[in-house]
């Protein structure tokens, strides 16, 4: 199928990938008295009293803003808020089929940090949780970083952290298949960008061994005067041993590589360096740093990839739809590291040990299951570091 031509034809077919759905009958003058004028007036005055019943006398508890500012939508770049809604209505479908949470996409015309962030903390008391989406870094950084001082509900950016989630899944179960350890593992990430860095913040809490991240430039190290201030913190708590150089350089000897970057920048010869069973996730969208069969020709033993038509898709849709399912669940105010990893670790202990295989380190991202197993878990987490409010 060619997916550009026949998604053009039902995009304006559907006209659409969501709406609105009347929960309430109203087909009665009762029924208009309920649920509008004069009997509304009645849960008005009690969420006057205790913003609380917020949740629970409104849909609030469920609805979850899927928010872009169009600066980085998929592998398009900059291409503008309303370019972006065919994503944003997708991400909602998602959420929708996944979790059962109902979301509802909202594209700011703005590139301004502090004019993004005080637009969404003024509509916050409409929803449960805000998912941010497509934002180009370092801003996304620091939007979410403000949002969440100024909100008490969950702010995630999935493009950060759902890739790291399933990302943090596949690399624990892959370790597995290699007998290796996490805190003995070298990683170098390719990429360092809102994925990249994020990745590699949770690889750091599952207690990685030296990660390495590269960006255009070459590899992150104190002193290198072409990174940008959240490059420059992560300079501090990565790379061991200050290496500097190409990534066919780091690449030498390393356990796993992980691409979150760019195409077809990943030679045979550069895996066939790495460590004996290597790891790779090349995950550049549609097009990775290199091709799955050309890893496992050059050596690699297991291989991950973004795409749906290869093993081992890294797909966001193993994580968000859960993550906010549980955290809605119990009215969390925040999504914290503790619900990050559980999170991952859930998605990892859905394959049963004993299923694990090369081809086989990731539940599928059509498993419904998924959302169920990591909504318990998140939920668990909340409760037990203290942001759960029910």
């Amino acid at each position: 199928m060619n997916y550009a031509v026949e998604s053009l034809k039902k995009h304006e077919e559907w006209k659409g990938k969501i709406e609105v759905i009347c929960r309430t009958p109203l087909n009665t003058r009762d029924d208009l008295s309920l649920a509008y004028t004069p009997g509304v007036a009645q849960p008005c005055l009690e969420i006057q009293k205790d913003i609380n019943k917020s949740y629970t006398l409104t849909r609030r508890s469920n609805l979850v803003a899927v928010i872009t500012d169009g600066t980085a939508v998929l592998g398009l770049g900059d291409i503008g808020p309303e370019a972006g809604m065919p994503v944003m209505e997708g991400k909602c479908a998602l959420f929708k089929a996944f979790g059962d949470v109902d979301a509802f996409p909202l594209c700011i015309r703005s590139k301004d940090v502090d004019e993004i962030v005080n637009t969404i903390s003024l509509l916050g008391g409409s929803f449960g949780g805000i998912n941010l989406e497509d934002i180009s870094a370092p801003r996304c950084f620091e939007i979410e970083q403000k949002l969440k001082k100024r909100l008490d509900i969950p702010v995630f950016h999935d493009d950060q952290h759902g890739t790291a989630i399933v990302v943090a899944a596949g690399i624990i179960n892959a370790l597995k298949l290699v007998n290796k350890k996490m805190e003995d593992a070298k990683i170098v990430i390719n990429g360092a960008g809102s994925a990249g860095i994020s990745i590699c913040k949770l690889l750091l809490q599952l207690r990685a061994g030296d990660v390495i991240l590269v960006d255009k430039l070459g590899a992150l190290a104190p002193g290198q005067d072409w990174m940008n201030p959240e490059q420059a913190n992560m300079a501090e708590v990565t790379n061991n041993e200050q290496k500097t150089g190409s990534l066919a350089e780091i690449m030498e000897g390393r356990d796993i590589f992980i691409g979150v970057s760019a195409p077809g920048i990943v030679t045979k010869e550069m895996v066939a360096s790495m460590a004996d069973n290597a790891i790779v996730f090349a995950m550049a969208n549609p097009t990775p740093e290199i091709m799955p069969d050309l890893a496992l020709e050059a050596g690699a033993a297991v291989v991950g990839t973004g795409r749906s038509d290869f093993p081992n898709q890294i797909n966001n849709v193993l994580a968000f739809p859960g993550i906010f399912r549980g955290a809605l669940d119990v009215r969390a105010s925040d999504i914290n590291e503790e619900m990050k990893i559980a999170a991952a670790k859930a998605i990892a202990s859905y394959i049963p040990d004993e299923k694990l295989a090369k081809d086989y380190i990731i539940p599928s991202a059509l498993d419904r299951g998924v959302a169920a197993a990591v909504a318990k878990a998140v939920a668990k987490a909340a409760n037990d570091s203290g942001v759960a409010r029910i």
